[in-house]
């Protein structure tokens, strides 16, 4: 037992250990730490006081060093989205150009809503050396740096000017991070002198604490009246967000849509919330949608949102719905649950939607209705099997979503991100079991790809051993940020990643046809500045990095290939290439606001920005 006033003499960096690693979750009934290790990249700004932190616990912290900073950012990402935000990796980083580098990856859990620990180093507290290496200079304001950058990317940011000062900050992280509506990265700031300083710390700061996610209830009146609203409607809809998946709300959303009978369509982040055979999975909603979705989109009178912050990619810019549609807004975030003057019900999805099913009890939608919504799903059904199926036509990334669909097993986990490959997977993947699907959509983040397959492999295999992770990605994001293939060889974290070659930046070189422009520096071959274009040796370039990798011609080869990956115990690089131009999923798509070129020489663009302004009609502004 501790004594009331017992003290540990303990450096700032030791006390944060310390501290995390008496941190617990409660999950299911088995109490887990809460920070499952974190990545590191030393340097002069962490590695000797943090680094000595951390060498004692390494075994019960383990800590993985990534290539890059901004690859382990987004590896810790994918980490917490796997673990539904109960559990979190820490990020460590040095002073300058390090922590610098996690800016990006930052920004991404941000928008995605995730929990991420940032210990980065700092510029000395008392400035005696100043200027320091890697240190930046603000005339002005000497206590502005780089580290002030993460303000507007973290939900919890503060640097450690004094050792008592972690007693507050830490669990004030950490319940940013725990808490539903607010989480999101946490940055603490270490100045290099500063890690080091010691201090006579409370023993009870120590003490083991097991934490549970709060579920806040939604309030009575706002549950009163979104049924009110609910009861009134001849063509409802839900749409599922991530959120659903987060408040491990999946079974009572199923058991809410089929007491009801009311058409449920996903989100991007929502995808794989219902199973493709689910009577009332009308398939996914808005610009990388489906045909099924939209159409009954544009038909509801009250549409109930759970989960969603409704990004522009799910309402079509706010054209996806009719203009006197009504919105439900169901979401943990109050700031989520009011957008465009949705009829806010605040609260958790696993207790609202029981609360709201009690309230509209013996309410169902018309059988019409929901027949007409699960029509038009079958057509899509038929529209997906041809895009995703080989024949005389080029390759495409649907044929290859189809293949890989195909072949996995239910609890495999398929990772993409940016580019061409998150509306295509969208579109095209016919999910296979709950919660194993991540298109990092909020960010839209070239990179977090292979990185986040790497932080993902890392909790799945905790849990999931038997399982893969399978990386869709573009040549574009490969180039970018790869070096995470010899990452997931060195730690022996199996992925199999497919490349899929297209010759540049071709869903962009699309969108810059499709608003009239000429093809220019998104395909190499487009690039006025290469002389002499070549296509890399992306199956040289991955063997380079430890992986198993073979090219694929077609189709029918990335199919034998991908079962030789499944098969092995080692990760795997498939490359095959996809043509630029054809086999892009062209139905599903909602009008989407881009900014186009009022004034032109080039009578194409202006025929574009005309085109793009005439659909602006059916754009709702904030009703």
């Amino acid at each position: 037992m501790t004594e009331p006033n017992a003290t540990l003499r303990l450096t700032v960096a030791q006390a944060i250990v310390r501290y995390l690693m008496n941190q617990f979750i409660e999950i299911d009934g088995v109490e887990t730490r809460i920070c499952g290790g974190g990545f590191g990249i030393f340097g002069h700004g962490n590695v000797p006081c943090l680094g000595e932190a951390l060498y004692p616990v390494k075994d019960d912290l383990p800590l993985y060093r990534g290539q890059n900073e901004q690859s382990m950012g987004f590896a810790a990402a994918a980490y917490a989205k796997y673990h539904l935000r109960r559990r979190f990796m820490f990020c460590t980083a040095s002073a300058g150009p390090g922590t610098a580098n996690l800016l990006t990856a930052s920004a991404l859990a941000h928008a995605n809503r995730l929990p991420m620990l940032m210990l980065c180093g700092d510029t000395f507290l008392t400035r005696l050396p100043d200027p320091v290496l890697q240190q930046l200079e603000h005339f002005g304001n000497p206590t502005l740096g780089v580290n002030d950058a993460f303000k507007p990317v973290t939900r919890f940011w503060d640097r450690i000017t004094h050792p008592a000062q972690i007693i507050q900050s830490l669990p004030a992280a950490l319940a940013t991070m725990l808490d539903p509506a607010d989480c999101g990265p946490a940055f603490l700031g270490l100045p290099q002198d500063v890690q080091g300083w010691a201090y006579d710390y409370p023993e009870v700061f120590f003490a083991r604490r097991v934490h549970r996610i709060r579920r806040q209830a939604p309030d009575a009146a706002e549950i009163a009246d979104a049924a009110a609203m609910l009861a009134t409607a001849k063509r409802p809809m839900i749409i599922a967000g991530g959120g659903v998946q987060y408040a491990g709300a999946v079974a009572e959303l199923t058991h809410f849509a089929e007491a009801h009978n009311i058409p449920v369509v996903e989100t991007i982040a929502g995808r794989a919330n219902l199973l493709a055979e689910d009577a009332l999975n009308i398939g996914p909603l808005g610009v990388t949608g489906s045909n099924s979705a939209n159409a009954i989109a544009e038909q509801a009178d009250v549409i109930l949102a759970v989960g969603t912050r409704l990004q522009d990619f799910t309402t079509g810019s706010w054209t996806a719905f009719a203009k006197d549609a009504k919105i439900i807004g169901m979401n943990v975030g109050r700031h989520d649950a009011a957008k465009h003057l949705s009829m806010p019900v605040v609260g958790c999805a696993k207790l609202s939607l029981p609360a709201l099913a009690s309230a509209v009890e013996g309410y169902a939608a018309p059988a019409e209705w929901t027949t007409e919504a699960q029509a038009e799903r079958a057509k899509w059904d038929g529209y997906v099997a041809d895009n995703v199926a080989a024949g005389n036509r080029p390759n495409s990334y649907a044929q290859a979503i189809g293949v890989v669909n195909a072949l996995c097993d239910k609890r495999d986990r398929v990772v993409t991100a940016a580019g061409g490959l998150p509306a295509e997977v969208t579109a095209n993947w016919r999910t296979l079991d709950v919660g194993t699907v991540d298109v990092e959509f909020g960010f839209s983040c070239m990179g977090y790809e292979i990185a986040g397959g790497w932080g993902a492999r890392i909790a799945q295999s905790e849990h999931e051993p038997t399982a893969d992770t399978v990386v869709f990605v573009g040549d574009g994001s490969y180039l970018l940020m790869n070096s995470d293939i010899y990452s997931s060889v060195l730690t022996q974290k199996k992925l199999i990643v497919l490349v899929l070659d297209n010759g540049g930046f071709a869903v962009i070189n699309k969108l810059q046809n499709n608003t009239g422009n000429e093809s220019f520096n998104n395909l190499i071959a487009d690039c006025p500045t290469v002389p002499e274009p070549f296509t890399v040796d992306f199956e040289g370039h991955a063997r380079a990095m430890g992986a198993a990798t073979e090219t694929a011609s077609n189709p029918a080869e990335l199919a034998e290939a991908f079962k030789r990956a499944k098969a092995g115990d080692k990760t795997s690089v498939i490359v095959m290439k996809v043509d630029p131009y054809e086999g892009w999923t062209t139905e599903g798509h909602t009008w989407w606001e881009v900014g186009t070129a009022e004034v032109s020489d080039n009578a194409n663009v202006r025929e574009k920005h005309a085109e793009q302004e005439a659909d602006r009609v059916k754009q709702r502004q904030g009703v």
